[in-house]
């Protein structure tokens, strides 16, 4: 049975283009992401995931993010709540520039030295962050911290991996004869079966619903995914059932 993706924790941007903070996010996240911090992040595109990005979505939903805002707005921390679930941590910019007494970044394109001082301060309380975050407990099933020692999460067979390159478990299934990738369907399985929700109609259309966020689901064709996420769940939960 192959493991799940090491955790790595996702850092969302604001993208904001009119305020030098905008640029001191960016800039920050890149930093974290190619220098600092690598191994352990990955970035989430804010402009995709509001697009409807099912990679990044995903991301959010079963692993740790934090969001980098420029300003008190948070509509990074705000928009990653209201697609996936709320950030594990956040830093706002202009909050670190009063705390730390910095001078007022200026330019958009090229920061003055106030900003690239934002940037920096930025960039070490993010990867201090990101540090504090993998040192935690983290359950993929519930997205959420967890205080007791994990078990190995169980899993069905992972056939793929998001295209993002998150790691996001997929399955694939066929679907009256066509063979479609759904990301996160193991995990959406494991979700449900913790929840103790028996495979039933109901069940059925709650695991649509559910798929239906991370992936695209064909007008017309939701009986039918309905009805094969409802006999995959089925077995799913007997095998979960026959293990010792």
């Amino acid at each position: 049975m192959p493991d799940l993706p090491k955790k790595k924790v996702g850092i969302v941007a604001c993208s904001g283009e009119e305020m030098p903070e905008g640029t001191v996010t960016r800039l920050a996240a890149l930093r974290v992401l190619e220098q600092l911090r690598p191994a352990d992040t990955v970035t989430i595109c804010l402009p995709l995931f509001l697009a409807g990005g099912e990679g990044d979505r995903a991301f959010a939903k079963f692993y740790p993010t934090i969001a980098i805002d420029g300003c008190d707005k948070r509509c990074a921390a705000r928009a990653t709540e209201m697609y996936s679930s709320k950030p594990a941590a956040g830093v706002v910019v202009t909050d670190l520039i009063a705390k730390r007494a910095l001078g007022q970044p200026e330019g958009k394109r090229r920061l003055n030295d106030a900003g690239r001082q934002a940037v920096e301060a930025t960039a070490e309380r993010v990867a201090a962050l990101v540090d504090e975050l993998l040192d935690k407990r983290w359950s993929r099933r519930t997205g959420a911290f967890v205080e007791a020692t994990p078990q190995p999460d169980a899993q069905e067979p992972v056939e793929a991996s998001c295209s993002c390159g998150s790691g996001i478990p997929a399955r694939k299934l066929v679907i009256d004869g066509q063979t479609v990738t759904l990301i996160a369907l193991p995990l959406i399985f494991e979700q449900f079966r913790d929840a103790n929700k028996m495979p039933s109609e109901g069940t059925a259309r709650e695991l649509l619903e559910m798929v239906r966020i991370y992936n695209g689901v064909p007008a017309g064709e939701e009986e039918a995914y309905a009805m094969t996420l409802l006999r995959e769940y089925a077995v799913f939960c007997d095998k979960q059932e026959a293990t010792p």
